[in-house]
């Protein structure tokens, strides 16, 4: 991306100044599309599109063009997080929602199936895969007994295989795992792109992006063009795959030492739906102790390593393993846990064995949002 950033390939201009129909461009789009079909086996009878607006926009884009698949105009939202809820209230200017499970009072869990009362003839049942604020991660695919199942998948797309015959709907913004800022990525099955409400503002049309290929309005090139760079690094490392194992061994190592730090660390979110993507934890006690919080962001952001302060709604910490976060990065994070409680007074033993020095030779990057 660098070394193209002024000339792309020898055309001598940049994909920020390239016509988005140009022969160029049209490569970038298809090298894109074919990308994601291949990593994720994404059948024939699905379209890929590419849409401005993030994962928020698709929190009314989802309901403007679905929730008028049946004629009650209802939706069931599983509601475990920050992005679900505000996913829930957006849909609610279009039509009914149910939230299907007892209301939470605090996001740190996933609701037992066998708890929740979906409607019969809803358009659509939705879910957030990974709620990146909370940490509360699904580990499983809804049952939604032939509903359409709709999932917003911005946080953890492509850090795992999904079969997406199961889904009706997957989008995902780029920014997490798959490219920076300014494109989501829409799958959906082509029999549910003609159901949009009048009122659907035509950018957010699927059937109207699917007609044309993504291309009714001038897309986020250059958005674009860096996701296809990450999906073919993607490729090239092993697929999604060799992405699930070593999201696994980053997030058990974190996981780890917060198991073992004789509740020096405390993370609240219930064992069963950790999230691999975002590890929230306090530091010094359940509710967190602001000093040794402080002192744990100090010395990390000595060490090169930034956004690690938990979300402004929760506090606390929180590590983003997203996939370009190396195992290397994980074991530095590792070893500075490991070293809070012995800085704080508390036994070395506590925290489980020790470990060699980190050489610290560059910056670590952890992103939240």
């Amino acid at each position: 991306a660098q070394k193209e950033l002024l000339d792309y390939n020898g055309s001598g201009v940049s994909v920020l100044e390239m016509s988005h129909r140009s022969s160029d461009f049209t490569k970038i789009m298809n090298t894109t599309e074919n990308l994601l079909r291949e990593l994720l086996s994404i059948p024939d009878n699905y379209k890929v599109m590419f849409f401005q607006g993030g994962g928020t926009g698709q929190f009314s884009a989802v309901p403007l063009n679905l929730i008028g698949l049946k004629e009650d105009r209802c939706a069931d939202y599983l509601v475990t997080g920050t992005w679900s809820s505000n996913a829930a209230k957006e849909a609610e200017k279009y039509g009914k929602v149910n939230v299907v499970h007892p209301k939470l009072d605090t996001y740190t869990k996933i609701p037992d199936p066998s708890s929740w009362s979906l409607t019969p003839g809803s358009s659509y049942v939705y879910y957030c895969c990974n709620e990146t604020v909370h940490g509360v991660e699904y580990n499983f695919i809804p049952e939604t007994h032939g509903a359409v199942l709709v999932s917003d998948m911005s946080s953890n797309f492509l850090s795992r295989p999904v079969d997406v015959s199961k889904f009706g709907l997957i989008f995902a913004g780029a920014q997490k795992n798959v490219g920076c800022a300014g494109v989501a990525v829409v799958i959906v099955r082509e029999d549910l792109i003609d159901h949009a409400l009048t009122e659907c503002p035509i950018v957010l049309n699927y059937q109207v992006q699917a007609q044309n290929n993504s291309l009714y309005n001038t897309p986020a090139c250059f958005s674009i063009y860096i996701m296809s760079l990450v999906l073919e690094w993607i490729k090239n490392n092993g697929g999604v795959d060799a992405m699930e194992t070593l999201n696994k061994k980053k997030s058990s190592m974190i996981y780890d030492i917060i198991n073992s730090s004789n509740h020096f660390y405390t993370c609240p979110v219930d064992v069963a739906c950790r999230s691999r993507m975002n590890v929230p934890f306090r530091v010094g006690k359940k509710q967190g102790d602001e000093t040794l919080e402080k002192e744990f962001l100090d010395g990390a952001s000595k060490l090169g390593m930034i956004s690690l302060k938990g979300h402004r709604s929760v506090g606390g910490i929180r590590a983003s393993l997203y996939n370009a976060v190396t195992v290397e990065d994980a074991q530095a994070l590792k070893a500075i846990q490991h070293a809070g409680p012995i800085r704080a007074g508390y036994a070395a033993g506590s925290v489980g064995p020790g470990f060699s020095k980190v050489k610290h030779s560059q910056r670590y990057r952890w992103r939240c949002t």
